[in-house]
């Protein structure tokens, strides 16, 4: 029998620029930690993205604030730049409790969250980390953040 050939795994970019941030598990948390985010993605050249990263950090430390936080223990809020595509994880102290997209009824108001996450991004998964689990989400650094309709955070978030 005839051994498969491994595919080598393509080596992860190094880290060009990074944030990391734990924030307070209130609502106004998840409106300081999307402004953040994007002005950040913004200032490290890529404003194409800055109303995507919004978009996902509004999503992703809305359900840990949610789901994920027990007490008054924070949430972090993480992001990272690489040649090839900007990450963002949010991290929360409910590793038993992992993020399933399911369909919302048209009359909720909430449920539709991970959906447009899984729209927007590239990728995006969970991970358990020491103290709960971390969920992500990338984007591609391409020119495809650019195209017409493309939003841009200079003129989509409010400072």
């Amino acid at each position: 029998m005839a051994s498969a050939q491994e595919t080598p795994q393509p080596q992860p970019q190094p880290v060009i620029q990074e944030d990391q941030l734990d924030y307070t598990p209130v609502a106004g948390s998840v409106t300081l930690a999307r402004r953040r985010a994007a002005r950040l993605v913004t200032e490290w050249g890529h404003p194409e993205l800055a109303w995507s990263t919004a978009l996902l950090v509004s999503e992703l430390a809305g359900n840990a604030l949610l789901h994920g936080c027990l007490g008054n223990r924070p949430f972090k809020v993480r992001t990272s730049l690489r040649a090839d595509a900007l990450r963002i994880e949010v991290s929360d102290p409910r590793g038993e409790r992992l993020p399933s997209p399911r369909l919302a009824e048209d009359e909720e108001c909430f449920g539709r969250g991970l959906l447009i996450v899984a729209q927007i991004a590239d990728r995006w998964g969970t991970a358990p980390c020491p103290t709960g689990k971390t969920v992500y989400a990338e984007l591609d650094i391409t020119d495809k953040h650019d195209e017409p309709g493309a939003h841009d955070a200079r003129t989509d978030i409010a400072p």
